[in-house]
């Protein structure tokens, strides 16, 4: 490969885009108009969240999308849980939403959504949208610093890219084994991870659990950064799922949501208190009321 002296302005090419939609006369609509748009480059599609994550990983062939186009009504994880996901990829995308309803508009920009389109995509509208996506490409490139001026200590994935992942971004996917098949689960759908073994329990949002090949104390240390916290020798929880703290003649318990019925952990005494600071200092009980 070529390198250009430092002085030198690396030419810019068109915009990769990934669409990603479940059904399939739209993918081919959303397809043929990006297609015709002279900023953008080279468009991708996928059928569903489980594909795009493929597309989107650095050792797939071709260069990592810059963009992504996301359907929010999808099965299995709809656009917003992929999203998510995205923000623990190393390279991560600019992210535009399309939607047949408004009523995840609020959700979209939360996390960081450069824009969010209703069907039937107009042409026009599908133009402003690309300019964004294009904008923050821009500054992701800008923002983007060489690999040889990441810390040596940084901790990284995404294929032995070298490309540094904050702490908190470490295990935002996780792959979990289904019937013999990989598959990746977002880290932000875990309400609790229990202790069995050598193995942990990832118990999920909706009431879905996975056996994880991984002790919890290795959990402990990857995930604290990123919001959980140890309440006993065989629980890990995440913060934002607690809504109570409760002392007793048995000692305390906390309630834990985010399936059909609330759990009711154990707290141990040894990790009572940093379970209190965390909670202080964070996000406090109540915060979360559901899934």
């Amino acid at each position: 490969m070529t390198t250009l002296p430092p002085t030198a302005e690396p030419a810019r090419s068109g915009l990769v885009v990934l669409a990603v939609d479940d059904e399939a006369p739209a993918l081919d609509e959303i397809s043929y108009l990006l297609g015709r748009d002279p900023r953008v480059g080279e468009v991708r599609t996928a059928a569903n969240a489980t594909a795009a994550l493929a597309a989107l990983q650095p050792d797939a062939d071709g260069p990592v999308p810059d963009a992504v186009l996301l359907d929010i009504a999808m099965p299995g994880w709809d656009g917003i849980d992929l999203a998510r996901m995205l923000s623990g990829l190393p390279h991560r995308p600019a992210v535009a939403f399309l939607s047949a309803h408004d009523d995840r508009a609020v959700d979209a920009y939360e996390i960081g959504a450069v824009d969010y389109l209703l069907k039937p995509v107009r042409p026009a509208r599908l133009a402003e949208a690309v300019g964004r996506l294009c904008a923050a490409r821009d500054r992701a490139d800008e923002g983007r610093e060489p690999a040889a001026a990441a810390p040596s200590t940084a901790t990284t994935n995404g294929g032995g890219t070298g490309r540094p992942v904050p702490a908190d971004d470490r295990g935002a996917t996780i792959a979990v084994d289904l019937a013999g098949t990989t598959t990746l689960v977002p880290r932000s759908a875990v309400c609790w991870a229990e202790a069995q073994g050598d193995y942990a329990r990832l118990q999920m949002a909706g009431g879905a659990s996975h056996l994880l090949r991984t002790p919890l104390s290795v959990l402990q240390e990857e995930w604290e950064p990123a919001g959980f916290v140890r309440v006993h020798r065989s629980y890990l929880v995440a913060l934002d799922r607690i809504v109570e703290l409760r002392s007793g003649e048995g000692g305390h318990r906390i309630r834990v949501t985010g399936q059909a019925r609330p759990a009711d952990l154990p707290v141990s005494r040894r990790h009572l208190r940093e379970l209190k600071e965390r909670l202080l200092a964070g996000r406090r009980p109540g915060r979360r009321t559901g899934p």
